[in-house]
């Protein structure tokens, strides 16, 4: 393959993102393609930092900050790894993008959406993914499956905050429905892996 190409998985908290994207980076990988699997916020070492902060710092963090710090660390790790990955021919597999900026703090924290639109075009160099995966389900069950580990500040938030955000999921793939691929997640995670690769296939030729 001489493009790359740039894939991100995105979805509520409890959606299954770090379980399908690492699925898809096995099967992937044996059929022979160079992969790399990758996170936001993080990826690299000063935005694995950041993440450290924004994920597990104090509560008290305002809105505008934590947007702003979301976009130094997306910033670093677009140039310093993604860009470059995908340049060389790879298949980068990233767990939530600027996506995830519009649902969380446009939606979620409601901050203005034209804001985080223009960020996200500053942080990426204008830099879009080839396909993006949401993974959408109830959040109540979402909220279920989390209820057995320890919650980082963004999964602590209230029920209605994670409402907002699955709204704003499905208003961005309303939006851009050629590159956003919403797919049912409440299954199992082999029905849920088999229909990513469905739409992998069938979207990216692959």
């Amino acid at each position: 393959m001489k493009k790359g190409l740039f894939i991100t998985f995105e979805g509520t908290d409890g959606c299954g993102k770090s379980t399908q994207s690492i699925l898809l980076l096995k099967h992937l990988s044996s059929q022979g393609f160079k992969v790399v699997h990758t996170r936001e916020p993080g990826g690299t070492s000063l935005a694995e930092f950041l993440r450290g902060v924004l994920l597990h710092g104090p509560d008290n963090i305002a809105p505008l900050t934590e947007l702003l710090l979301y976009s130094a660390a997306r910033a670093q790790h677009t140039i310093e790894k993604i860009k470059p990955a995908v340049a060389e021919g790879k298949i980068v597999i990233c767990e939530r993008f600027t996506d995830a900026t519009v649902a969380y703090q446009g939606y979620g924290r409601n901050l203005n959406l034209e804001v985080i639109r223009r960020l996200n075009a500053i942080a990426t160099e204008g830099f879009k993914p080839d396909i993006t995966v949401v993974l959408d389900l109830p959040v109540s069950l979402g909220l279920k499956r989390m209820s057995k580990r320890e919650k980082d500040r963004l999964e602590r938030e209230n029920r209605r905050f994670h409402e907002r955000v699955r709204k704003g999921y499905l208003r961005i793939a309303r939006a851009e429905p050629k590159r956003v691929k919403v797919l049912g997640a409440a299954g199992s995670i082999k029905e849920v892996h088999s229909a990513i690769l469905k739409v992998i296939k069938n979207v990216c030729k692959i």
